[in-house]
């Protein structure tokens, strides 16, 4: 009864959905402000509505309702309770579910939170958002249905895929989906705006607080699948350039272009048609990264889906969506006004270089992971692109646009001056080159990488310690002064320092776990001794036992340091039996500047194959990412995003009529 329910409920959410995506519209063209104002609590009932329907097939997973095809396919009676509840997205049909779930979720809170937006805009954007929900509710009913039903029942299910029974995954998914999803608002305010033929500061400072919460939603989510494929696979990695992991990638840096040209809008009024494309492509490689996963187009070991027709329907929805805006962007782009004017010296400047070069490396990271398809189709020949593309095609992208962000925050804001700007940056550089050469000598050398890496790492951190200093005039007036001052920045500035340094932490983490990695390996018996980086691994045995829903070869290895135990690893080896699936459990000593790593192979020779890594500042890796996420939270906190909009404003944004051209300016 429960589950009919929710196949009920998520029917009724399609037809919520529909009328929330044509009534406001109506209600706009015939100047009726009561029906379009319908699009508030229409928004919070489609959600209401996904929310019962996903609560069912919560309740399905975790009560092992075989009766159901996806809980079958998708679950065990013997898998743990926290593997059933993740297992209610770990697959496509559930996944889906998941993502109109947060859709509407953002939907409702837009209706919720931005009370005080002119009723007409705030009608087209939940207008929008509505013809999403229509898109992806009619993609999961008739292509993915979560609630079709088995006959006879099974007795047991198949469980649920081996790799995804992993804390670290099951958060993953739902993370990278509320970033993904969270772009759909930054699109619906950006098609509103060419509705209403209107961008201005206020606009932007709407639209941003949406955006920084997908971009910090997407940075913890490729954060987690980075630390997932690093504990988990067992290769010493944490990325690969994996189809599925460019798809995250690509709607992480067009967000990343997208905050960085509303601070201009917001700030200068200008770069306005730039932060309206920058939304549609950020929303739309959201739209490609959920069609790679799903598809079948292309393979990884975290893909949902492998269905050609499925392929389809999503690939339509893409070229709906974005095609609609575009074709809005190509006719009411020219009527938005530049705004002001600012030299090449200046803020400006530094952030639209910032923005090309996101752009190019968005590119060059689509074309890398479309262009093996596209050869097979054109060339009808195999090519391959892996790793060394992305790595030599990026790197010197990224180099620049290091660059440019610690220069850019020392740079004011219109107009600078070449002589003020390179007396600003000389502390920067010097401090740089004195770490980066202390670096290299503590490091004993290194590749050339290296010493890039490290640079680029310096200059960030240096570069933002830099901006607070010019900021408080520390040096320049008593300190007492200066720290009245450092008291009373505001949020807004903490936040993007924060995130800025978060930027600076992950190159550094980047560097040390990529470039100054040790590597070992032997076929051991016990008593044999592994020496890695300084440290000697001692091999005690191993056990097999069965645990839960898998059975388990655990190895013991004792790590020593000049003769003295340090701790025990035991790193395992996992068969799923019903799965028919081996997986590796790396066993991890996380230490402040490094990591001690090691993971187990199969028996060769009468021994046991162990493989062993020493990865220096890893840890600045996570702790980065987190410092990013939490930089845009900071942000957000900030209270200019939390105030209303005036009745003064209010009357200034609303446009005249309601048809749909009725605030485009005179020409």
């Amino acid at each position: 009864m429960i589950v009919e329910l929710a196949h009920f409920s998520l029917i009724l959410a399609f037809m919520v959905a529909f009328a929330q995506a044509v009534v406001p519209g109506m209600g706009l063209a015939q100047g009726r402000m009561a029906v379009a104002a319908l699009a508030r609590p229409l928004a919070i009932g489609q959600f209401a509505l996904i929310a019962l329907s996903f609560g069912g097939l919560i309740y399905a997973f975790l009560g092992s309702d075989f009766s159901l095809k996806i809980v079958f396919e998708n679950s065990h009676s013997a898998k743990p309770a926290l593997y059933k509840f993740a297992g209610t997205w770990g697959n496509h049909e559930g996944s889906m579910l998941l993502w109109v779930l947060m859709l509407a979720f953002l939907g409702a809170m837009v209706a919720v939170f931005a009370r005080r937006l002119p009723t007409a805009f705030l009608a087209r954007v939940l207008g929008v958002q509505g013809a999403i929900g229509v898109c992806f509710l009619a993609f999961s009913l008739f292509t993915s249905n979560p609630f079709a039903r088995l006959s006879p029942v099974p007795p047991d299910g198949r469980d649920l895929n081996p790799l995804l029974q992993d804390p670290g995954l099951a958060f993953h998914p739902p993370f990278l989906y509320f970033g993904y999803v969270g772009l759909s608002i930054a699109f619906s305010f950006a098609v509103a705006a060419l509705l209403e033929g209107r961008v201005d500061t206020r606009w932007a400072r709407w639209v941003r607080p949406w955006t920084l919460l997908a971009w910090a939603s997407l940075t913890l989510g490729i954060a987690m699948g980075a630390w997932w494929a690093y504990y988990e696979l067992g290769w010493g990695g944490f990325w690969f350039w994996d189809p599925v992991e460019n798809a995250s990638l690509m709607p992480w840096l067009a967000a990343t272009a997208l905050i960085h040209s509303a601070i201009v809008v917001e700030k200068r009024d200008t770069l306005k048609v730039w932060t309206i494309l920058m939304a549609i492509v950020a929303f739309g490689t959201s739209l490609v990264g959920t069609f790679l996963v799903r598809s079948g187009l292309l393979t990884s070991v975290h893909a949902f889906a492998n269905d050609p027709l499925r392929g389809q329907f999503l690939l339509l929805i893409f070229f709906v969506l974005t095609g609609a805006a575009l074709f809005l962007f190509v006719l009411r782009a020219r009527h938005l006004s530049p705004g002001g004017h600012y030299q090449w010296i200046s803020r400006e400047s530094a952030l639209i270089g910032n923005n090309l070069i996101l752009s190019v490396i968005l590119f060059t990271v689509f074309l890398g992971t479309f262009w093996p398809k596209l050869a097979d189709l054109v060339l009808s020949r195999p090519v391959s692109v892996g790793p060394p593309y992305f790595n030599m095609v990026t790197i010197p992208f990224t180099v620049v646009l290091v660059l440019l962000m610690a220069a850019g925050g020392l740079t004011p804001w219109k107009r600078g001056h070449t002589a003020r700007l390179l007396g600003r940056l000389k502390p920067v550089i010097l401090g740089t080159a004195a770490l980066t050469m202390l670096t290299f000598w503590l490091t004993r050398g290194g590749p050339l990488l290296a010493v890039v890496g490290s640079f680029m790492a310096f200059w960030v951190l240096i570069g933002v310690g830099a901006d607070v200093a010019g900021r408080i005039s520390l040096g320049r007036t008593d300190f007492r002064s200066s720290m009245r001052r450092l008291i009373g920045l505001p949020r807004n500035f903490w936040g993007s320092a924060l995130a800025h340094m978060g930027v600076g932490v992950v190159i550094l983490g980047m560097t040390g776990t990529s470039l100054w990695v040790t590597q070992a390996a032997s076929v051991m018996q016990p008593g044999d001794i592994l020496p890695v980086a300084g440290y000697d691994l001692r091999y005690d045995g191993k056990t097999v036992g069965k645990i839960a829903n898998y059975e388990a070869e655990t190895a013991t290895l004792t790590v020593l340091r000049d003769g003295k135990e340090i701790t025990t690893l035991q790193p395992e080896r996992r068969w799923y039996p019903v799965a028919e699936m081996m997986t590796t459990e790396a066993a991890i000593k996380p230490r402040w500047a490094s990591d001690i790593y090691v993971a187990i192979g199969e028996t060769r020779d009468g021994g046991q194959v162990v493989r062993a890594w020493h990865h220096p500042l890893v840890l600045f890796l996570w702790g980065g990412a987190i410092m990013m996420a939490l930089g845009a939270l900071v942000s957000l906190s900030d209270r200019r995003y939390r105030a209303a909009v005036t009745p003064r404003s209010r009357a200034r944004v609303a446009p005249k009529s309601t048809g749909p051209a009725a605030s485009l300016p005179a020409e």
